[in-house]
Order: structure tokens, then sequence, then C-alpha cells
């Protein structure tokens, strides 16, 4: 359960970038708004290809630890995701209005959230070891 919920809020965002790029998302993010529309739409998308590659690798790592703590962080970051795009919904360039749009940004948030839901509460179920055992 918890992989299929990693999979699907890790989707989600992979499809709000495909999304963003018809929605000129570099417009909102304060780096690139400030460079030439060609040269910011172009960084938007080469940034994406070490961003995902980094992401997968670090999701996928044969290190459980690694593997662990960058789900969750990408988990918390849907969240966080989720917050910023409602925080920016009435500047005059957001244009994420469409159900798709809030579709892929929202249920992100939500998969990332129940993702850690379901985390959080697996590890409480499992037994504390004995002190003599530690």
């Amino acid at each position: 359960m918890q992989n299929l919920l990693f999979y699907l809020g890790f989707a989600t965002l992979m499809a709000h970038e495909l999304d963003a790029m018809t929605q000129a998302e570099w417009r909102l993010l304060f780096v690139l708004r400030r460079l030439p529309e060609a040269t910011a739409e172009t960084a938007f998308v080469l940034v994406h290809i070490p961003l995902v590659a980094g992401l997968l690798w670090l999701t996928n790592s044969e290190a459980l630890g690694v593997r662990r703590w960058s789900r969750l962080a990408i988990a918390a970051f849907l969240v966080i995701h989720a917050a910023l795009h409602k925080r920016l919904d009435h500047h005059p360039l957001y244009s994420f209005d469409s159900a798709l749009s809030v579709g892929l940004i929202y249920g992100g948030g939500l998969l990332g959230l129940l993702y850690l839901g379901v985390v959080f509460a697996s590890r409480l179920r499992q037994p504390v070891p004995a002190q003599d055992e530690v």
C-alpha cells in the first residue's frame, strides 16, 4: 500500500509538471520569472532532467535509509506544493484552474498526506524492543 501511494503521488507530480508547461509555470517562479521568456521556458524544461533523475535515483536507492527518507521528503513536498499553489491561486499569472490542474495539484497533496499517514501509522504498530534487546 505504501509503495502504491508513493508511486501515485510521484506520478501526479510528474503529470503536474507536464501541465505546468502548458500553464507557463516558470512565470511564477522567483528565479525564472526574471529571465527572458524563451530562456525561462528552456531552463524550466532542462532543470527537470537532473531533478527527476536524482529523485528517481534517491527514491529507488538500494540503501533503505536513503530510499525511506527521500520518499518521506517527496511526500511532504507534495503537501507543501499543494499549499504553495493554494497561496498563489489569486496571482494574476496563475492559470492552474482547470479540473485537470486542480486534480493533479491537490490530488498529489492528498496522496502525499496519505503516504505519510500510512508510513507513520505502520511505525506506531511496530513493537518497541525491550531495554535489554537494544
